[in-house]
């Protein structure tokens, strides 16, 4: 049988005595999206990070697809897309896709195919400075989405979309997801993370306490996942 993409396995995260994260534990195959969820606090950003290489576990391992997270060739493979956008303010929304691109060799064919997925070819040669705040999450979506990574790691990749560019993100993720990417969503927007998963995780004070299929009855009560399995906030 072929590794996981993504296993988590007994990971801890220590803040000094405070333990963010406890005793995590799950595994997701390829083409699967997890929607991660929980209140603020509740350790999502800080396990997306240790998923993403870009921390390290105080105790317990994160292989993806068998491999050290930490390796090189390991997150070529990751798209990233975190609460700070990451993006040049005095370059423009072309130049930075080629900055970033250049990482791993993406042309320069694709990174316009990019610009018009998410709809800023109009703008692609303005100083990024001048974009919106949905603008820019465009951008940064596009900047993840580039190279084809096998996973996608997306904390709160909704915020500051309208309607219109929360169905072109929903588009992307579905497309990425048929192609046999692993996605991991980080959102408080529960419906949208609902409509695209394949299985949900409940963070509660660093604890893994849910971890499962997505069912009905989560697509259809926001609520549900917080009452039957979170303690009071």
């Amino acid at each position: 049988m072929s590794a996981p993409a993504v296993a988590a396995a007994g990971v801890w995260k220590y803040f000094g005595d405070y333990p963010a994260l406890r005793d995590v534990r799950f595994e997701l195959q390829p083409g699967e999206c997890l929607a991660l969820l929980g209140r603020n606090g509740a350790g999502k950003t800080t396990l997306l990070r240790i998923l993403g290489g870009l921390s390290g576990a105080s105790k317990g391992a994160v292989e993806i697809n068998g491999g050290d997270v930490r390796a090189s060739e390991t997150r070529a493979r990751i798209g990233w897309l975190g609460h700070s956008i990451g993006l040049y303010d005095e370059l423009s929304a072309r130049e930075n896709l080629r900055t970033f691109g250049a990482l791993y060799g993406v042309s320069r064919a694709v990174i316009t195919e990019w610009l018009e997925k998410v709809n800023l070819t109009h703008v692609a040669d303005a100083p990024v400075r001048e974009y919106s705040r949905g603008m820019r999450q465009r951008l940064a979506v596009a900047r993840a989405f580039q190279h084809g990574p096998r996973l996608l790691l997306l904390d709160e990749p909704f915020t500051s979309l309208d309607d219109k560019a929360i169905a072109l993100l929903q588009g992307l993720l579905a497309e990425a997801r048929a192609s046999g990417a692993t996605i991991i969503l980080s959102t408080h927007q529960i419906r949208e993370a609902m409509e695209l998963a394949s299985k949900v995780a409940l963070l509660d004070r660093g604890k893994l306490v849910h971890f499962g299929e997505r069912t009905e009855e989560m697509l259809a009560d926001a609520g549900y996942l917080y009452r039957t399995y979170g303690s009071a906030a």
